[in-house]
């Protein structure tokens, strides 16, 4: 069983609210409990790229 309850408390602590907490994905999650290091400019224009913002933030993948 996850430790739902600390997950979340660590969440708090680096400033993500429960409603995003709740629509990070499990690589996400593991990215965040690592401490992972910010990707790099090139992967980051690659990411965007891949997933262009369309401003609507309603809209759900």
């Amino acid at each position: 069983m996850l430790p739902w309850g600390e997950m979340l408390r660590a969440a708090l602590a680096l400033g993500i609210g429960p409603e995003a907490f709740w629509r990070l994905s499990l690589r996400e999650w593991r990215w965040l409990a690592r401490g992972g290091e910010a990707p790099s400019r090139g992967e980051l224009m690659a990411m965007m790229a891949d997933h262009p913002d369309t401003g609507d933030r309603n809209e759900r993948v």
